[in-house]
């Protein structure tokens, strides 16, 4: 065969395998969670779980596991449309026209780099932006969970692009400039580079970035301080702040949640939480978010989440200039920035696996802190009351199908964390 003729043979070869495996992973994606959606709803019983019985009460239950239904539907309506865009955008040659597009203005690589990445990440905003409208201002509204004015809506979308612009341009500047270079160490450099962001972010976030987007008021003095204060002292624990935030201003859910590292952290309680529940349930809450910290699993997920890192850049770096997988996308120029968001297509199923194993150590260093609860305060009961005070609020569904919690859920199902409390006793 002419050695033209064979090298186009063979070059189409590869174009084909890298589309037709990116197109297959974005369709077995799609069915994977519209199977687990439909799961979900074959899963929700209309029966009360017995230790659930004095919380809700039965148009109350119906109503939660409405909340379910509706919220599952929607996703499956959501990614039923996100599906098609997408392949057509890859398929009729939109990364290449909007590559065109940022080449045009005549910037040098890196520039041009983060001009196609914002063009690329306005596009998907604006095509999800319909979605999480009708989220905020539909289904949320319809169910009485939403506050969130549109005033507050704009605004977080605002400030949210300027962090993206301040922070996370100048991140990708370097990126790119690290791979642009040529440097078969780049991968390193960049994941020391992220790795090092990642850690600064723990420190600055709770001081500079959250409040931002909420107050945070210190705990005002009297019991619930009193006695947060008593069991961190016995607990040894380094309490540098206990604060509440106004979380009701977006939403009825209820929260708590420990941020930073040293110095700036933070214990934080949702207004809404500290509203609908008891001292000793809030304590007991507490003990649970103080379990994490002294179990080392923020330490330790956070260590995992830097080796993923790694992980990921050290691939990046095998795909990032590979020919085929531009043809793929109809490029008509090899770059940098375009490789980059390529390959995640490429890492999607890992990105699936790893959250999978993820999730796994996470739903075990739950049961780990309840344990650490109930054996610091004693407090088994209340904590068990929080939670089912928690899910009642936050509409939780009480019956999650094993797939669901298998694939996608970070906390085991709540009556299995009820389960094993009771059997600490």
């Amino acid at each position: 065969m002419w050695p033209p003729f064979a090298f186009c043979r063979q070059f189409s070869c590869i174009v084909n395998s890298y589309l037709i495996f990116i197109l297959a992973v974005l369709v077995v994606g799609y069915l994977l969670d519209l199977s687990v959606s439909l799961l979900t709803l074959r899963s929700l019983d209309p029966e009360l779980p017995g230790e659930f019985v004095g919380i809700y009460d039965p148009d109350e239950y119906a109503r939660s596991q409405e909340y379910t239904q509706v919220t599952t539907r929607f996703g499956v309506l959501q990614s039923s449309v996100m599906l098609p865009i997408t392949v057509a955008f890859i398929l009729l040659g939109g990364f290449n026209t909007l590559d065109i597009y940022a080449r045009s203005l005549g910037f040098s690589q890196v520039p041009t780099g983060l001009i196609f990445t914002g063009l690329l990440l306005l596009l998907g905003f604006l095509v999800q932006l319909p979605f999480s409208l009708y989220s905020t201002f539909g289904i949320e509204n319809r169910f009485g969970l939403n506050r969130t004015t549109a005033k507050t809506f704009g605004l977080d979308i605002l400030k949210t692009m300027l962090l993206a612009v301040l922070l996370g341009g100048p991140l990708l500047a370097l990126v790119f400039w690290f791979f642009q270079r040529g440097s078969g160490m780049a991968w390193v450099y960049c994941w020391l580079l992220v790795a090092a962001f990642t850690i600064l972010m723990q420190f600055i976030a709770p001081v500079v970035i959250l409040p931002l987007f909420n107050r945070f008021t210190p705990l005002e003095d009297g019991p619930l301080r009193e006695a947060i204060t008593a069991y961190a002292k016995r607990r040894k624990f380094p309490l540098q702040g206990v604060y509440t935030m106004d979380g009701s201003r977006r939403s009825n859910r209820l929260n708590a949640f420990f941020t930073g590292f040293g110095r700036f952290r933070r214990i934080v309680f949702f207004d809404t939480l500290l509203e609908k529940m008891e001292k000793n349930e809030i304590v007991a809450i507490l003990a649970h978010e103080m379990g994490h910290w002294k179990k080392k699993h923020i330490l330790k997920m956070t260590v995992t989440s830097l080796l993923q890192t790694g992980f990921m850049f050290a691939l990046l770096s095998l795909f990032i200039d590979n020919k085929g997988l531009f043809v793929a996308f109809s490029m008509d120029h090899v770059s940098v920035y375009a490789g980059l968001v390529f390959f995640g297509f490429l890492y999607s199923p890992i990105s699936t696996l790893l959250s999978i194993l993820t999730n796994s150590i996470s739903r075990r260093y739950e049961y780990e802190a309840d344990a650490y609860a109930v054996a610091s305060t004693g407090l088994g009961e209340e904590l068990i009351m929080g939670l089912k005070k928690l899910c009642r609020a936050n509409m939780a569904n009480l019956t999650p199908h094993p797939l669901q919690v298998f694939l996608n859920c970070s906390h085991p199902p709540v009556v299995e964390r009820i389960r094993a409390i009771r059997s600490l006793r």
